[in-house]
């Protein structure tokens, strides 16, 4: 069973409406959905919240400690609580996959995500479940930072935000541990890009990338 469930993103106003902040609006959402408010909690430098159930507490967790060490809050938690990283499900924005698109999955590398990096380095382990939520790509790789500390379009949001809703469907099953029900669920939301059409691709491309014109 999920124990504790991280979201990341980077601490403040400036970041909060930002790609990289994918993780952070999933608990949000999952907080508002179990009736409870993160709170700052100095021990674990994050926001967080207690959810107390008959199997035993479920904790809620927003690292305040940017990105790049996310995993001082997570592991100090978990320490303290005698959280096995099995139980600890991370949520994340993933270049990878396409707004609209999440997969759930258990263990792997962290593909370059700084936050995912810190998690692996500080639990001493790649066995936790993370929760990978679609942010796209901006298709060249210098980009990539510029990319995920801007806002997304209203489009590639609102598909963020359905895809996170999506996976919301499967906490029963992520709290009683039936993680093969809850991919089941989770990927039975996933939608896949639509290839453009065919008027436009052979129309030469003229326009900015995909939200390089969006504010930061």
């Amino acid at each position: 069973m999920i124990r504790l469930f991280v979201g990341l993103g980077n601490p403040g106003t400036e970041y909060a409406a930002t790609r990289h902040n994918a993780g952070f609006w999933w608990i949000d959402a999952l907080a508002l959905k179990l009736g409870v408010q993160l709170q700052p909690e100095r021990s674990y430098q994050a926001l967080a919240a207690r959810v107390n159930r008959s199997a035993g507490p479920v904790w809620l967790l927003q690292p305040m400690t940017f990105m790049n060490r996310s995993g001082v809050s997570v592991t100090t938690l978990a320490r303290f609580f005698k959280i096995e990283a099995a139980q600890i499900l991370v949520v994340h924005d993933e270049l990878d996959l396409q707004p609209g698109q999440a997969k759930l999955k258990f263990g792997g590398s962290a593909a370059g995500h700084n936050g995912l990096k810190d998690i692996h380095a500080m639990l001493g382990t790649q066995d936790f479940w993370r929760l990978r939520l679609g942010i796209g790509h901006p298709g060249v790789k210098a980009e990539v930072v510029n990319y995920v500390l801007k806002k997304p379009s209203a489009e590639h949001r609102d598909a963020i935000d359905k895809a996170s809703e999506q996976s919301l469907k499967s906490l029963d099953h992520l709290l009683a541990g039936e993680m093969d029900k809850a991919l089941a669920v989770v990927h039975a939301g996933v939608q896949r890009p639509k290839p453009p059409r065919a008027a436009e691709a052979e129309k030469p491309e003229t326009k900015l990338l995909p939200d390089e014109g969006e504010p930061p």
